[in-house]
């Protein structure tokens, strides 16, 4: 049976900063890690997680003269790029791109992109008897460097040189379009991972994804002295039934509650606890101080005070958060 003995519960009372990195494939394209957690969600200090591809414009036309297209002014997300600025947006003026023939083939696909030092690159597939979607393949669009994205295709037919139509340019989101919200994610700041809906296309140079960087805080912890009754937020089920002719129908719901503990403190303005109230914060839990089992708890802070007579301030605290604490070993 276990005994709660020499515990300790933290808060979140400052935030360590962690620069542009990117995260790891953890080798299914969909869920990414960074090298450090958990995220801090505190007004001002929330974590920034950007998928490389186009934010804004980045229309591909038909241009003036033989084999060329034109792009419009585009931004996009590309942070620690050479061009990229402190947020990580890669800012690109309109320009021409001159797009490529086959020379004893058919058919040759063109990728257009953007490179690391913000400029609209043509990137030229194997050229083929027919078109196909296969990365690297006769007919099919090239692999894109890593440090690039791919804005949109050019397919033509035909060896001699001539204008390009607009029914020759594929921009589809996913086939031929990266683009920095899709497919969408889920952030999980416990375990500092984002999961995404649908695998990221492999198609840059080594068959690797795109690039997905995450730039946050980490909490630094301080322990909460004279703090008692810690209750982490978990999920509770309850039934309702339906009376039937035969017999009764169940269904289930769920609920998160709220996590809680009891805290003496000074009550005042000079608390530094009652200064964070209503702030999203993390809470760390040990049953025992001295081993490595915890639980993080994510949420905001809510206080409840308590003056009585002749005897300590007394706090009550919650913590609402919108998952349930999560365990460690």
């Amino acid at each position: 049976m276990a005994i709660t003995e020499n515990p300790k519960l933290e808060y979140e009372s400052g935030q360590s900063f962690n620069d542009w990195e990117h995260m790891s494939d953890t080798g299914d394209a969909m869920v990414f890690e960074a090298t450090f957690a958990p995220w801090s969600a505190r007004a001002g200090f929330d974590a920034s997680v950007r998928p490389w591809g186009l934010a804004t414009g980045g229309q591909i036309r038909a241009g003036s003269g033989n084999d060329n297209v034109t792009v419009s002014a585009l931004s996009a997300y590309m942070p620690t790029a050479v061009a990229a600025e402190a947020d990580g947006v890669v800012n690109v003026a309109s320009g021409d791109v001159s797009v490529s023939r086959a020379a004893t083939a058919t058919h040759m696909i063109t990728s257009i992109t953007v490179d690391a030092s913000g400029a609209l690159e043509a990137i030229s597939g194997t050229e083929g008897s027919a078109f196909t979607e296969q990365r690297g393949e006769a007919g099919g669009p090239p692999f894109i460097p890593v440090e690039s994205i791919e804005i949109g295709q050019v397919r033509v037919n035909g060896a001699d040189a001539a204008p390009v139509s607009d029914t020759q340019i594929m921009q589809v989101v996913g086939l031929h379009q990266e683009r920095y919200d899709s497919p969408v994610f889920e952030a999980d700041p416990a375990t500092g991972e984002v999961h995404f809906a649908a695998e990221l296309p492999r198609i840059h140079t080594g068959s690797v994804t795109k690039k997905v960087s995450v730039r946050g805080y980490t909490p630094i912890f301080a322990e909460i002295p004279r703090a008692s009754d810690w209750v982490p937020a978990e999920t509770s089920h309850s039934t309702t039934s339906t009376e039937i002719y035969n017999g009764t129908l169940g269904s289930v719901s769920r609920s998160l509650g709220q996590a809680s503990f009891t805290y003496y403190g000074e009550g005042n303005a000079n608390d530094p606890l009652v200064r964070l109230k209503n702030q999203r914060l993390w809470f760390r839990w040990y049953q025992d101080r001295n081993r490595s089992p915890f639980s993080l708890t994510q949420g905001i802070l809510g206080i409840g005070r308590t003056y009585p007579a002749g005897d300590h301030v007394n706090i009550a605290c919650t913590v609402s958060a919108e998952q349930e604490t999560a365990d460690f070993e």
